[in-house]
Order: C-alpha cells, then structure tokens, then sequence
C-alpha cells in the first residue's frame, strides 16, 4: 500500500513549515545563551526565564483559541509568522543599540509561546480542512520527519553559527523563516471553507476554550491520550535541564559533545515517523499507539546512569535514539487520532486547550523539579523522573474507539 501524494497545497503548507521549524531548531536555546553571555544572568534567572515564558505565553493563548476557531485559518497563520519575526527581530536592534535587557527577553518569550499555541492548533485545523482523512497520517507522518531532521542538523549549525558570527545569528535567522513561512503559506491560495455559527464571538473570550478541554475529557480515546501525553511529556522536559548541568558540570563534558549526544539521536525520529505508517497498516493504529506509547517511557531512566567519558556519552546517545525513535512513531499517530477524533468546529479550541495544558504543567514540573535537584542533586531528581515516567503507559487507552463523524457539529 503505497503513500497518497498530497497535492500541491500540501506542499506549499509543508515547505513552510520546513523553513519555520529548521530557524526554530537553528535557534534553540538562544534565549538562555543570550542571557547567559550577553546579560550575564545566573542559573535561577535563566530557568525563571524558560518556565515564565511558557506559563505566561500559555496564559496569553487561553482567549486566542477559540477565537482563532471561526476564523480563516490561513490568514492566522500568516500573521502568527509575521508576529514572531517582528518580535524576534527586536533582540537584534536592542543589542545593536545596547538596551537589550532581561525584561525584553522574557515579553519576547512569552509573545512567542502564545504566538506558537495560536499557530500550531490553527495549523492544525486548516491541515484537517486541506486533506482527506486517509491523508492525515502521511501528512503527519512528514511532518515529524521534517522536525526531527531539523532536530538533528539545527542545535550543531546554530551553535557554530553563533561561535562565528556572534549571539543574535541564530536569532535573526530564526526570524527570517518565520517570514519565509508567512510567505509560503499566503502562496497556498484556495478557497478555505468556513462552519458557519450564529453565536461567533466578536474578540477573544477565554470560557469559549473550554469547549475544547470539555471534548478531550469527556471523550473516551483522547482523555487517556492528553493524561499520558502531558505527564510524559512534563516529565521528559523537567528532566533536561537537569541533564546539561549533570554532563556540562559534574561529568565535564565539553558544549560540542553535549549537543552531539543529542543531535545524532534526532536521526531516530525520521526513522520512527516512517515505521508509523508501516506498523500501522501492518498491526493496526490502536495497537502501535499502545506500544509505540509504552516504549517512549522506558527509556528516560537509563538516563540516570549517565558517566563520564565515551561511555556516558554513548549512554546517553543510546537512550536518546531509543526515546524519540518510540516518540515520534507515537506523536505522528497521537496528531492524526487526536484530528479524526475531533469535530471540524471544534479543532483550533482542543489543540489550543491541549498545547496550553502541555505547557503550563511543563513550566510548573521544571521549576518543581529544580527545587527536588537542590535538596537531592541532579542524577537523583533524573531518576525519580524515569521510574515515574514507567508508569505512565498505565493512562493509555485500553480500547480502540471508533472515530466521530468529520461532519458532527
């Protein structure tokens, strides 16, 4: 059973997507760099600055979703681009003209968290109005192959860009794809269907959201679904902070080695969203969600026993491949389930409710796991992340439910 071809549209939508995710990747980290080498912040400043941008971004998204939901999408995407590369590029003209400071760098961190919640539920709306359903997967499937490549190439690339041309390279580069983006998607053209709803909300209003997390709690598949996704996914994300300072300072490994042990297993998510397919015409959607779903929390533990020298390196290269081959065979299939699942009229608001909870309870367990690190150091506070993550296959759906109809309002 060959792969569907999407069409041109598609094209237009995943190209865009490439040149955005490939300037994020080139950017990571580049708000803790800049505030470690160019403002001289201190440890508890920069994690201040990590949970605060997601928690207050998240907050700022809660009255965006649902009224993003009757709105063309594609014009939303637009100028959630075009805002992220206005407000990236204002760190470059303050460092040129030296105000940059700590206060800057945490609005643009939260304008662009929210900026990011709003665009990846439009995104993922306008995909569901673009494709057929039996598109979704091969969609999805290329579209967690095209960020983890972008994983993979972008940290060694920004970190050498930012060795040669300065601190703001990574950012500024970031901020141009955010406008090549903006471009690609006006280039889609095409007419975008609208649900038509009488009581369509005038401006952004917070409780027209709940409709989203009321249709993930109340539905059977996505309630066990969004439990496990936020727990693992906080739990994975408290965790790495943690690791850099356990390799970077206790074990003494070098910035390069660091960003190599987490750049070559990124090569595992390219060979997990191809398996997703595959596995899934082969053994059936339900049962790879399962397992693939399982797996992806077995392997964060070993992490614990990370060493010095070659060894702890290939550790935790080893751990990470195993992590995010599970991971992102799972994410491709939790995006298509999660859209199939999920009325048309209803998409952006359960997206932007699942992104915003994602987020809140991954600033409020890295800033929790912090406090467990200082009491008990880093490879304890590491480890009790992995056992706990062991139980998280238990809040994965035992049963295989049947999609609701698109047409359902």
């Amino acid at each position: 059973m060959g792969e569907r071809v999407a069409g041109r549209r598609f094209r237009w939508l995943w190209g865009a997507y490439a040149v955005s995710v490939f300037g994020t990747w080139l950017a990571f980290d580049a708000f803790a760099l800049i505030a470690v080498i160019v403002l001289h912040a201190g440890a508890t400043e920069v994690a201040l600055l990590s949970a605060s941008g997601l928690a207050v971004g998240a907050a700022l998204a809660v009255p965006l979703g649902a009224w993003v939901e009757f709105r063309p999408k594609r014009p939303v995407l637009v100028a959630a681009d075009l805002v992220r590369c206005g407000t990236l590029l204002s760190l470059p003209v303050a460092f040129a003209l030296d105000v940059l400071g700590l206060g800057q760098l945490l609005a643009v961190s939260v304008v662009v968290a929210a900026a990011d919640i709003t665009f990846n539920a439009a995104s993922g709306a306008y995909l569901k109005s673009l494709l057929p359903p039996e598109d979704l997967l091969v969609a999805n499937g290329r579209l967690e192959a095209t960020m983890w490549t972008a994983t993979a190439i972008g940290p060694p690339l920004g970190g050498t860009a930012i060795g040669v041309f300065g601190p703001m390279a990574t950012v500024l580069a970031n901020a141009v794809s955010f406008l090549l983006s903006a471009l690609g998607i006006r280039a889609i053209g095409g007419e975008e269907s609208q649900q038509s709803r009488a009581d369509v909300p005038s401006g952004p209003r917070a409780h027209e959201l709940r409709a989203g997390w009321r249709h993930i709690l109340a539905h059977p598949t996505l309630r066990p679904l969004f439990l496990n996704t936020v727990l693992v996914n906080s739990l994975i994300m408290a965790s790495a902070p943690l690791l850099a300072v356990l390799m970077l300072g206790r074990l003494g490994f070098t910035p390069w080695q660091y960003g190599l042990a987490f750049a070559v297993p990124c090569l595992g998510g390219l060979l997990g969203s191809r398996l997703s397919r595959r596995l899934t015409v082969r053994h059936g959607r339900h049962r790879i969600l399962l397992i693939a779903g399982a797996l992806r929390a077995c392997w964060p533990v070993g992490l614990a026993f990370t060493g010095p020298g070659t060894p702890g390196l290939l550790l935790v290269m080893a751990v990470e491949f195993g992590l995010i081959t599970c991971a992102s065979a799972f994410n491709a299939m939790l995006a298509t389930t999660r859209l199939e699942l999920t009325p048309p009229d209803r998409v952006t608001r359960t997206l932007t409710a699942w992104s915003i909870t994602t987020k809140a309870a991954t600033a409020a367990t890295t800033a929790l796991w912090g406090g467990l690190a200082a009491l008990t150091g880093p490879r304890t506070a590491i480890a009790v992340a992995g056992v706990l993550l062991l139980a998280t296959p238990l809040l994965l759906p035992r049963h295989e439910r049947t999609p609701h109809s698109s047409t359902r309002k």
